[in-house]
């Protein structure tokens, strides 16, 4: 089932290379204020054209079709939808049979029995993330005024500096190849006891959210893995107010589960792009054989250039769905 959430509910559907994307969102307030409009800005930081980017174009205009009424949610069912015009599938012909290393082409294959569609990933795609940024736009306007988000790419291809990012991205390209990243994420302003002990805690919903995302492998938040190298008494973080104001935040801005009131601080490993221009040695399920394979096609040279807006709207839509069962 492609659902998620229990107040905030989302159901996605759509391929790469077929006819649409699309999101219904269910738990949207009535009364909300909506437009296309809205939509521009974290749309623009996922679409391509950077350089390290895919050539493909689309333009990711939304087309709303349900739960608005004059410019206002209704509190209906909202319905997005995203027309792809873009499209080769012709890039795609064989590999129904010759699996791409690291993508989901044979394991998809087992579990749908053949009957998946295989072009550019068909539902697998990071294409769908499209459907996920809408959504975190609409969850954004539900949480308070005051929460803040920053979101930025803080490593590509190993390097830390920012100015050397382009550089990184080009000098893999140019060898057929691809990089990663790291995005953080900073949230402020989320009021003090959002979210449930175990299985629904913040980290918990974020991180469903963000393993949704594909390319993601991995999720930590405030210290996160370098916590693990420190003593308790470095990585304790002492209260200063009755507020819970700490003088650090290697707790990332949660304790047991639920937000402490300090910034919620996430960060999230992007693997490198998978379709890359190298001859890669690859199973072909047609001779039952492993075979050279030289993948056609547009893609990014590092997709984590385009993930940061996505991440940001992961952690919006698991926000709003606390928020809507919070007793804080």
């Amino acid at each position: 089932m492609n659902q998620f959430g229990q107040h905030f509910r989302l159901a996605i559907w759509g391929e790469s290379h077929g006819p649409q994307i699309g999101i219904t969102i269910d738990g949207v307030p009535q009364s909300i204020e909506l437009s296309e409009a809205d939509f521009e800005a974290d749309l623009a930081c996922r679409r391509s054209g950077a350089p390290g980017t895919t050539p493909r174009h689309e333009e990711d205009r939304p087309q709303i079709v349900s739960g608005l009424y004059e410019g206002c949610t209704t509190g209906a069912p909202l319905t997005i939808v995203f027309t792809n015009n873009d499209t080769r599938p012709q890039d795609y012909a064989g590999l129904e049979t010759h699996f791409r290393p690291s993508h989901a082409d044979l394991i998809a294959h087992r579990k749908f029995g053949g009957f998946n569609d295989p072009r550019g990933g068909g539902h697998f795609s990071a294409r769908l993330t499209v459907a996920l940024v809408a959504a975190g736009v609409v969850a954004k306007k539900m949480l308070p005024e005051r929460v803040c988000f920053t979101t930025r790419l803080v490593e590509v291809g190993g390097c830390s500096d920012p100015a050397r990012f382009e550089e990184v991205v080009r000098a893999a390209a140019a060898e057929g190849d691809s990089v990663g990243g790291v995005v953080e994420c900073c949230i402020e302003g989320i009021m003090p006891g959002l979210g449930e002990p175990f299985f629904d805690s913040v980290e918990s919903m974020i991180a469903h959210l963000l393993f949704s995302i594909p390319a993601v492998k991995g999720v930590e938040f405030g210290s996160g893995f370098a916590g693990s190298r420190m003593r308790g008494s470095e990585n304790n973080d002492p209260i200063l107010d009755i507020a819970g104001t700490t003088a650090t935040n290697h707790a990332g801005g949660i304790n047991g589960g639920i937000a402490n009131g300090n910034p919620i601080v996430v960060r999230v490993a992007v693997k490198p792009t998978p379709s890359i221009a190298r001859e890669q040695m690859t199973y072909n399920l047609e001779t039952d054989s492993v075979e050279p394979l030289r993948i056609r096609g547009r893609h990014d040279a590092c997709v984590a250039l385009r993930g940061a807006v996505v991440v940001e709207a992961a952690c919006a839509i698991a926000l709003a769905d606390l928020k809507c069962r919070c007793r804080c």
